[in-house]
């Protein structure tokens, strides 16, 4: 016997690379592993032919495991890349390379069988020392290579197949494939072997094997590389399981120990090593299966509810209701549990419900908004409508207006209209509030005057009357500021009363200046209230305006004021329109600061 032939003796770390380069890389991984496998047995001095039954046996049990691995089952029905992540992979992991084990040992013991017949009488420790070795190194390698392939996110992920296949017939082959297991191991035990026996034995199973490995991989691979709280509390238990198996395979081949061990017991030391890694295997049990039941427990109990909670997330849209079917479905199972889990469950039960019921009103609400915008947008039609729509321009004067609201309609309101062919009428208010209310109190007045200058043209009983109809019946204390004046292009005199509005502006001699007026009182407070009628000659021009412009606030909360809006007009240029300069002046005072008042401006030249 060659030296350098151990039969599996001693400390063989390079077994376990087979099977966790297969599962990490594939079948190439396992190539290259067996390869590297192969150029070892030929250095070490094993018969060639061993070296390539050795190649060929490792092919089959590699891609066996990696078969077992992407197969779904009803403990695991989604399939990932291999991830210790939780203890059905846990469970499935330690099954393939138990498996796995046996298959290689047993494979390779009548390999040694047959090629080395001095090895007959050990060959049932030979099969011992390459179970135990495979299955430790496997563990060992298979911890470390899975956590480091799915740190560097390197792996081999299978194409699911879309080929038909009888299952049926896979799963007689794999039911066989146990049973041969099972049948030559009973053989073994029980009958006198000769090279006969074994190479059937090893026909029969290396037939079954590689047709199983024909079945094709149908399952779709689920690569998750995010974290989980599952995963890093199996990271823990690996990192404790690699601690003891690492120790125990230092403990099982320490010459100390194995050198103590012989002086108390008659046993050789390869007997010794064996028992050494038998007992470490069997400690090493006793603390993975409690665990492992531990760990089950706390995935049934904390871990697998608390990830069907987060399935909430795929359900979530903004500005759209929470699809419960589903989720209430997935969490009414724990809501009875009297216990945090149950707590939380109610807790994201009711969340959904309230939150769906939030969104139902909010979606009522809109449809209501829509429909007072679409109103709104009609009001602004109509008041709109009402003011004038173009300029007056005749060889006796000019007469133009603007008004701007703060919202979509307003409370302010001009108007000018020739009343016959030497008098004009110009009119400009400002109701109390903002938005429908004020519109509808302006246009209200802007009809009534209309009205009433058909029969009266004083303005100050024209004004003495609309203020007594507004007065009656004023609910909600709403008034009106106006100003009403008649102009005849014929004489230039511009008859008017002042209810409560701004002081008119005026230009004579050439520069603007305040019109000192009564002020009078605001429409639809009191009744039979008395306004002055006042008369001028207009020899140049008037502005009015409402407040709107000059309280006009920029960002510092400064206001436009009554001085800058005098020192503008008498700066304008003469030709220039005094509405668009105005009303640009005041946007760049304001800059984006927002309107909070109505603003409009009417402006009456003579020529």
């Amino acid at each position: 016997m060659n030296s350098g032939q151990n039969f599996g003796e001693g400390l063989s770390p390079h077994i376990g690379i087979l099977l966790i380069s297969s599962l990490i890389l594939g079948p190439y991984g396992a190539i290259g592993a067996i390869l590297g496998n192969f150029l070892c047995d030929i250095i070490r001095g094993y018969h060639p032919i061993i070296a390539v039954l050795s190649a060929f046996v490792s092919l089959g049990v590699c891609n066996f495991g990696y078969k077992l691995w992407y197969e779904p089952n009803k403990f695991r029905p989604t399939v990932t890349n291999p991830k210790l992540n939780n203890t059905n992979n846990v469970i499935l992991f330690l099954s393939i390379v138990l498996v796995c084990g046996i298959l290689y040992s047993v494979l390779h013991g009548k390999l040694f069988y047959l090629i080395y017949p001095e090895t007959v009488p050990i060959n049932g420790l030979i099969q011992i020392r390459y179970f135990l070795n495979f299955i430790n190194a496997s563990f060992i390698f298979g911890i470390i290579g899975i956590w480091i392939s799915n740190k560097r996110n390197f792996f081999h992920i299978p194409k699911a197949s879309k080929k038909k296949f009888n299952k049926r017939l896979y799963k007689i082959l794999g039911t066989l494939l146990v049973l041969s297991i099972i049948l030559t191991w009973i053989i073994d035990n029980t009958f006198h072997l000769n090279n006969l026996i074994v190479t059937v034995e090893l026909i029969v199973i290396l037939l079954i094997l590689f047709l199983y490995l024909k079945k094709p991989i149908t399952a779709d691979i689920n690569v998750n590389n995010s974290k989980s709280v599952p995963e890093e509390i199996m990271n823990i238990f690996h990192l404790t399981l690699l601690f003891i198996m690492i120790l125990g395979v230092l403990i099982s081949y320490d010459d100390l120990i194995i050198k103590a061990i012989k002086d108390l017991l008659p046993l050789n030391i390869h007997e010794i090593m064996i028992y050494m890694m038998i007992l470490m295997d069997i400690i090493l049990l006793i603390f993975i299966i409690p665990s492992l039941g531990v760990l089950k427990y706390i995935e049934m109990k904390v871990i697998d509810p608390i990830l069907s909670f987060t399935k909430i997330e795929d359900f979530i849209h903004e500005n759209e209701k929470i699809e419960s079917e589903g989720l209430i479905d997935i969490y009414s199972k724990y809501i009875n549990e009297e216990t945090e889990i149950g707590t939380m469950a109610l807790s994201y039960t009711n969340l959904i419900r309230f939150n769906n019921n939030y969104i139902e009103n909010i979606q009522e609400i809109e449809g209501e908004k829509e429909r007072i915008k679409a109103e709104l947008n009609i009001a602004t039609r109509i008041q709109a409508a009402n003011l004038p729509t173009g300029t007056i321009d005749n060889d006796c004067y000019i007469v133009s207006g603007h008004s701007k609201p703060a919202k979509e309609v307003g409370g302010d309101f001009f108007d000018y209209y020739e009343l016959d062919d030497e008098n004009l009428a110009i009119i400009i208010g400002d109701a109390s509030g903002k938005g429908v209310p004020a519109a509808i109190l302006a246009m209200i007045t802007q009809v009534m005057i209309k009205q009433m200058l058909k029969h009266e043209r004083d303005p100050s009983k024209i004004l003495y009357l609309l203020n007594n109809q507004l007065a009656e019946n004023n609910s909600e204390t709403m008034f009106i500021t106006l100003w009403l004046g008649l102009y005849n292009k014929t004489t230039n005199k511009l008859v008017f009363s002042n209810a409560g509005h701004d002081l008119p502006l005026i230009r004579e001699n050439g520069r603007f200046d305040y019109l000192k007026i009564e002020s009078g009182l605001v429409l639809g407070i009191m009744e039979d209230f008395e306004f002055v009628k006042e008369e001028i000659i207009l020899s140049d021009e008037i502005v009015l305006y409402t407040d709107g412009i000059t309280d006009a606030n920029n960002n510092e909360n400064e206001m436009y004021g009554e001085t800058r809006l005098l020192e503008f007009f008498n700066e304008l240029k003469i030709d220039d329109d005094p509405i668009k300069s105005l009303l640009d002046n005041i946007d760049e005072f304001t800059q984006d600061a927002e309107q909070f008042d109505d603003m409009t401006i009417l402006y009456l030249k003579t020529k």
